[in-house]
């Protein structure tokens, strides 16, 4: 049998919230979630039929979807409810941060957090508050930003890095994700953890 804590197992038998979770960092983070042993993920997104798609992707089993905005907190706090419901505990809740315009972004990283700590830490079985901050990642979002499309251009936000080598991906992210969200840092809380390659501004 496999040890709960190796390597392939980090989130057995956790129950996550993914907000975001239809798309890029969100979508990449609930698939490494599932790889991982998690029990229950909920992708909670307003993209529906994406949405949708990456919870058949991983499997009803596992992984469901529900619509919410994390900006109006009513929708937050029924979302965390019906988890706790359904699957009995919380153990983790991960915000999207991939937006653009700065009132959404406001609306769903700073208020949209915020009304998700308030309704989640009375769902979470052990509360640990980290951050993970992703620099220039290699989503859709950030080539509609820069304008665009082919490989060679990659290699230019790529030279932006200090540690090179390739275009951060979502998956890398989302690796940070999985080690904040599991036992191996049962001791680390109220830390940033910055995932930019040594990005150079």
């Amino acid at each position: 049998m496999t040890d709960s804590t190796s390597s392939n197992n980090k989130l057995q038998g956790k129950v996550a919230i993914v907000t975001g979770g239809a798309s890029s960092m969100g979508e990449a983070t609930a698939l490494e979630f599932a790889a991982h042993g998690a029990r229950a993920i909920v992708i909670a997104d307003v993209q529906g039929e994406k949405g949708q798609n990456v919870a058949v992707s991983i499997g009803s089993n596992v992984c469901s979807y529900v619509h919410c905005d994390v900006s109006d907190e009513e929708q937050v706090k029924n979302l965390v409810d019906s988890t706790v419901k359904s699957c009995g505990r919380l153990d983790i809740i991960v915000l999207d941060l991939d937006l653009a315009a700065y009132d959404k972004l406001m609306a769903v990283n700073a208020r949209g957090m915020a009304a998700c700590v308030k309704h989640a830490v009375l769902g979470l079985v052990r509360i640990r508050v980290n951050c993970v901050s992703p620099g220039l990642v290699g989503t859709p979002l950030l080539k509609d930003m820069l304008g665009y499309e082919n490989e060679e251009e990659d290699k230019v936000v790529e030279s932006t890095y200090t540690l090179k080598g390739r275009l951060m991906r979502p998956k890398n992210v989302a690796d940070a994700v999985v080690f904040l969200a599991s036992e191996d840092s049962q001791f680390v809380t109220g830390h940033d953890l910055v995932v930019d390659g040594g990005h150079r501004g």
